[in-house]
């Protein structure tokens, strides 16, 4: 009796070991020999998930690559969450045409007690619909751990579905294994396509807001170089971009036009060049001059004493050194304004550091009564909270300094301009600095982070194809008068490749000059502009992939469509007023995917205002510009026949060439936002390119094809995944239940009190042995 009781509580033991075991494999996803054994189902359960996981993953990469995703470096947020971040910046009163915000709102709506972002993405496939909600997983997992309630995301989706409100946006929902598929009404797109055509698309209602846009900023008596690029293309594109959604803009152009660098130019001027205030100067001499004057500051003590007597009688304005202080301004501003004409760089208020002088004044004074400031070693400094270094405000001189102005600077754009949002387009290499004078705003109880936008927009370098700054062959910093006049050249010399034959130089001129600028502007937007990135005209004058010139040509192609025909827009107008209720018959699925791509614009536009990250328009337009290829290729717009008797006729298809009209306006738009010029007049037929030859390169041929198998095969992957999880929850449910039952601390019969009575006295008996051989040791 004793030795089967033994026995048994031995195996007892093993089995409670061997089934613990089986738990850490099962919950690190190992599928060990005994665990194959044990659960053979469970064991290729989890081999068959571990293989479905790796080519979901290759999948997932491969079908993000087809929409040129290898070219964002960082993940992109979703908009539901960003939208909820920024709700204390801005309220949006009407989302427009957006049809992602609606079916959010929608289904936030339909589950009252889910409170995280939903989640819907666009499907590929026609036959999952047109958009998929697939958060019931999400909303099951969390019943089943946090609230103990077993239901499956298939059950989830049905009290879903039973509580959507149907609105004219959507024909039906479909629950498919805990995925809802929303279908979009055609009707209500040809609609809204209609309505785009005769008045835009409708873009989201913003409550109106005064931002000041700090951006350029290049430095007098020195020329603009490659490193003010990106803060002027960009901080013009925002410019641009809030403009457009109705809001007050005041650009600022901060220019480096005071100190003491000015007496020591000046100092350097009347020395070696004592007539300068006749003949002045070009730019290019007051920058070689200002690198000699700096020499000679740093090696000569007593040109460095006269330089400084020149600052203050400068500041004190004494004429001759105000005249020579304007004359300097003039000469920098007239090279600043003639690149800011050609880039297309319009309405820049131009405020200098001299701008801030009695302010700065002022603000110290103020600083100083309030004991905001203290000093050491001579200096006068601010220390903030959670800041590394304090700022300085006052020199052991008694001078000003960048932090002074900074301060000044920020004090004035939200006193004075009274700014909800305050913007400074600067390079990376400034963020500690501006987040300091944020941070002392702040402490100074200057505004709220809360009710007021005030952000570092910030950007990485232009590097040169090597990968490092860019810069010209001798080591020089590129001068941005230089990199203009060189795009013209090459875009130039790509249009004479191209057989052109244009009425005159002028005109052919005129469109080098709309294609190099439109190129360099976008080469630069269409990055993620945290990144760094390298410029390459080779590159950006491409006209295959995301390249300005493949935008350009395809906007100029679409264009052409009516003209040729000989259509004008009253007569699509008058077409448009005669369908039933303005609706747009959209049949082919080419033309609905090219209709949800359109209305899709309201979307991008909301998701840019909230990141400032304008390669999100870039890719946009991209995205409507391959999508209208695809379109184009298979359905006709104008199809030309020849009769019996000889002549032509020309058949048209009216709702087709409403969508090619809508798509060129909206194309048109997205130029305007990035500040590009189309080409609106070039004659493809002279130019003898077709873009819709061109358009995709072979491996985008089957781009659309390629995308909807990967994100089917997806959908299916997931699916099996989860069914997989569930049996592995199940069995894992089982041992534990096992484990409970074996380790009970009441037993259930008297034969399993015997077992743990033997148990007891295995251990004794383990203790008694222990302690004999340390006696037979001695």
């Amino acid at each position: 009796m004793s030795s089967g009781l033994l026995n048994e509580a031995y195996v007892g033991k093993t089995r409670v070991e061997t089934i613990e075991k089986l738990l850490k494999e099962m919950n690190k996803g190992v599928c060990s020999k005994n665990l194959l054994e044990e659960c053979p189902e469970l064991g290729e359960k989890i081999v068959e998930n571990e293989k479905l996981k790796y080519r979901l993953n290759i999948l997932k990469r491969s079908a993000e690559q087809s929409n040129g995703g290898e070219e964002k470096k960082t993940p992109e947020p979703r908009p539901q969450k960003i939208a909820k971040e920024v709700t204390k910046h801005f309220e949006v009163v009407d989302y427009g045409d957006s049809i992602i915000e609606k079916l959010n709102n929608l289904f936030t709506n339909s589950f009252p007690s889910w409170s995280q972002p939903v989640n819907i993405k666009e499907t590929f496939n026609p036959k999952y619909g047109d958009y998929q909600f697939d958060s019931c997983f999400q909303i099951s997992r969390h019943l089943i751990t946090e609230k103990k309630i077993k239901t499956s995301p298939k059950d989830i989706a049905a009290e879903i579905i039973i509580n959507l409100e149907m609105i004219p946006l959507v024909e039906k929902y479909d629950n498919v294994n805990g995925y809802i598929n929303i279908f979009l009404n055609a009707k209500h797109l040809g609609k809204k396509i209609g309505e785009a055509c005769a008045k835009g698309v409708s873009i989201p209602k913003i409550s109106k807001r005064h931002v000041v846009v700090d951006y350029s900023s290049p430095n007098i008596a020195k020329q603009m170089h490659v490193g003010h690029l990106r803060s002027t293309i960009i901080g013009d594109s925002i410019a641009r971009l809030l403009e457009f959604i109705g809001f007050s803009i005041l650009r600022i152009n901060h220019i480096g036009d005071w100190g003491t660098q000015f007496g020591m130019l000046i100092a350097y001027l009347r020395e070696c060049f004592p007539n300068y205030l006749t003949e002045k100067p070009k730019i290019e001499d007051l920058q070689t001059f200002y690198k000699e004057s700096k020499t000679k500051f740093d090696e000569d003590g007593d040109f460095k004493s006269r330089a400084y007597q020149c600052v203050v009688k400068l500041q004190n304005g004494e004429k001759e050194f105000i005249d020579a202080w304007n004359m300097i301004c003039d000469i920098s501003r007239k090279e600043f304004e003639n690149i800011y004409k050609r880039l297309d760089v319009l309405n820049l208020v131009e405020r200098g550091e001299s701008f801030y002088q009695s302010r700065m004044l002022s603000l110290v004074k103020e600083l100083d009564n309030e004991g905001i400031l203290k000093e050491e070693d001579g200096r006068k400094l601010m220390f903030i909270d959670g800041c590394n270094i304090p700022l300085t405000v006052v020199k052991s001189d008694g001078g000003f300094t960048y932090d002074t102005s900074d301060l000044a600077t920020i004090k004035q754009r939200l006193f004075e301009e009274k700014a909800d949002w305050i913007l400074y387009i600067v390079d990376r290499g400034q963020s500690e600095h501006l987040e300091t004078i944020y941070a002392a705003a702040q402490k100074l109880n200057w505004y709220d982070p809360n009710e007021k936008r005030v952000e570092h927009v910030q950007f990485g370098l232009v590097l040169g194809e090597d990968k490092k700054k860019f810069k010209t062959r001798s080591g020089d910093t590129v001068k941005l008068l230089d990199l203009l006049d060189e795009g013209v050249r090459r875009a130039e010399e790509k249009l004479r490749s191209r057989e052109t034959n244009f009425e005159s130089d002028g005109q052919l001129i005129e469109a080098a000059e709309s294609l190099a600028y439109g190129c360099i502007k976008y080469a630069d937007l269409s990055q993620s502009r945290i990144a760094d990135y390298v410029f390459s005209f080779d590159r950006m004058l491409d006209d295959r992939g995301n390249t300005a010139v493949y935008l350009l040509y395809a906007y100029t192609r679409i264009r052409a469509i009516a003209r040729n025909a000989k259509v004008e827009r009253t007569a699509i107008n008058n077409y448009l007023a005669q369908l039933e209720d303005g609706i747009i018959p959209l049949e082919h699925p080419r033309e609905i995917r090219l209709a949800k791509q359109i209305l899709k614009f309201s979307d991008c536009i909301l998701n840019t205002v909230t990141t400032l990250h304008i390669s999100k328009i870039c890719d946009y337009v991209y995205e409507l510009a391959t999508l209208f290829h695809d379109f184009y290729k298979e359905c006709y717009v104008i199809n030309k026949t020849n009769n019996e008797d000889g002549t032509e006729q020309i058949n048209i298809n009216y709702n087709r060439l409403v969508l090619c009209e809508v798509v060129a306006d909206v194309m048109q738009q997205c130029f305007s936002i990035l500040g590009i010029k189309p080409i609106d007049r070039i004659d493809l037929q002279i130019i003898k390119i077709s873009i819709f030859k061109i358009m995709p390169c072979k491996s985008c041929a089957t781009k659309s094809a390629t995308i909807e198998s990967k994100n089917a095969t997806i959908q299916q992957l997931e699916a099996t995944i989860e069914r997989n999880e569930q049996a592995n929850r199940r069995m894992r449910d089982q041992h534990n239940l096992e484990i409970r039952r074996l380790r009970a601390n009441v037993p259930r019969d008297q034969h399993e009190l015997e077992i743990r009575r033997i148990k007891d006295l295995i251990a004794s008996h383990k203790q008694y042995g222990t302690k004999m051989h340390g006696e037979w040791a001695k």
